[in-house]
């Protein structure tokens, strides 16, 4: 087989195939012998039909186009390896089908093209001293009492209040029915001896309101607004009356804040060490912070940094990966996905995820050529030491150690690699919510993500 390579725009390779005279005579056989076995003739059994009569029948021109269509692939996969080409993704044949079935003669060479997506070539600008801005997230100690307010509200109980009017923060029990402004009924809006904790977000706020300052066994009409945002799009921003019966109060008493609730609420023996616990968490948790948003500037940095001439596989795959990893967060939320993207929403949420994906392939390019610069390797022992952590996780999944270890490494050299950035990098900490974008819990939503989500949230209200 003779193959001449031609370098292409896009990370492309061109290749112009001549199959021998034994190759193209080989197919029609297997095509003619395919055909004796499977034609159905009159007058003939499968497998026992004259070669002549499959030619009359048939066409020659039809065996010819099973010969051509069979030859094809297996001819580009042998140019390919033959060649030591780097294919990423499906190949596509240049050549006209019916020029080359016209030119297709069995015993004489056949010649085509094709080209198939390689893996792009990056260009660095300079990527050490990278100047970039990122938020400092700063431990308040505040953080440390209201958690753990939460705990010994998590571990109160109710008693009954007593000679005192509602408050903020009691549990009332009530009885009540709402009705719109003209004295329509509300569907759902009625109960009977329904607990309401009398807190900010807890219940519609204005009915937390009027409920607070009313005695066990007092009815009174409350005027609420439900929220613009209310779940129930026929009652959001709609003003209405309510009219509740207070029938019990109850407030929560909290455990004492000793040693004792230290024990109960964790391993601690004493409240300083549970404290002093808390602290450090959330202390270590800002850091973490801050460390992210470091490293996510100069993720983005680097796009500016990288240039690469992107083939469309490689885009088309990054857009995929982001699609599934947005159905895998959905469907841990509970959500239909099969009704979430469908044939019509796909398309567009592509569309809208390709800046996204192009930016995350720079990055991913930006860093391994980064790394073989900067000769940032990975050793085996912390390889392994990330297979043991990991493999347990996986028991009872069929797992491919080969392509764990090669995920493993690729992550690993990725930490290191970004480590030596943010130590060769001019990074300026600005006060938290000081930059437009910002990262938390370690996540970030893209604009391409975002108009995605929202491509769904219209699939979904249709």
């Amino acid at each position: 087989m003779k193959v001449t390579q031609e370098k292409l725009e896009h990370s492309r390779i061109g290749l112009q195939i001549e199959v021998t005279g034994d190759q193209t005579t080989k197919y029609y056989e297997q095509a003619i012998k395919k055909l004796t076995t499977s034609a159905n003739i009159p007058g003939f059994r499968k497998g026992k039909i004259p070669r002549q009569v499959i030619l009359q029948r048939m066409g020659q021109t039809q065996v010819k186009a099973m010969a051509l269509e069979a030859l094809l692939e297996p001819s580009i996969n042998q140019a390919i390896e033959q060649e030591s080409v780097p294919a990423i993704g499906n190949y596509q044949i240049t050549s006209d089908f019916d020029k080359l079935l016209e030119t297709y003669v069995p015993g004489q060479a056949l010649t085509f093209g094709a080209t198939v997506d390689v893996p792009p070539t990056v260009t660095l600008g300079t990527y050490t001293g990278l100047a970039v801005k990122a938020e400092e997230i700063v431990y308040d100690p505040a953080q440390v009492d209201d958690f753990i307010d939460r705990q010994r509200r998590e571990k109160a109980t109710t008693v009954p209040v007593v000679g005192r009017a509602a408050k903020l923060e009691d549990i009332a029990v009530v009885d009540y029915e709402g009705k719109l402004a003209d004295g329509t009924l509300i569907d759902g809006a009625q109960a009977d001896d329904f607990d309401i904790e009398l807190s900010e977000g807890k219940f519609i706020s204005d009915l937390v309101h009027g409920i607070v300052g009313m005695n066990v066994g007092e009815t009174r009409e409350v005027n609420v607004t439900f929220p613009a945002d209310y779940p129930r799009e026929d009652l959001a921003a709609q003003p209405a009356i309510f009219n509740v019966v207070l029938k019990d109060l109850k407030e929560q008493e909290l455990p004492a804040l000793d040693d004792d609730f230290a024990k109960e609420a964790s391993d601690f023996d004493t409240l300083a060490e549970y404290r002093e616990s808390i602290v450090t968490r959330f202390q270590e948790q800002a850091k973490k912070s801050t460390d992210q948003n470091i490293t996510t500037a100069i993720e983005t940095a680097l796009i500016d940094v990288a240039e690469a001439d992107l083939p469309e596989t490689a885009i088309e795959r990054e857009t995929m990966n982001i699609l599934n990893q947005m159905a895998n967060q959905f469907s841990q939320y509970g959500m239909d996905v099969n009704k979430l993207f469908t044939r019509e929403t796909i398309p567009k949420m592509k569309e809208n995820c390709r800046p996204d994906a192009i930016s995350n392939i720079k990055q991913q390019l930006a860093i391994a050529e980064i790394a073989k610069r900067e000769n940032i390797t990975v050793g085996d022992e912390d390889i392994a030491a990330k297979m043991s952590e990991i493999i347990p996780q996986l028991a009872g999944e069929n797992i491919d150690e080969n392509r764990l270890r090669s995920f493993i490494t690729e992550d690993l050299q990725k930490e290191k690699t970004l480590e030596w950035l943010k130590e060769h990098a001019k990074v300026e900490l600005v006060p938290e919510g000081s930059l437009k974008a910002t990262v938390e819990d370690d996540e970030a939503t893209s604009a391409g993500e975002s108009e995605a989500i929202d491509i769904l949230a219209e699939a979904v209200a249709e």
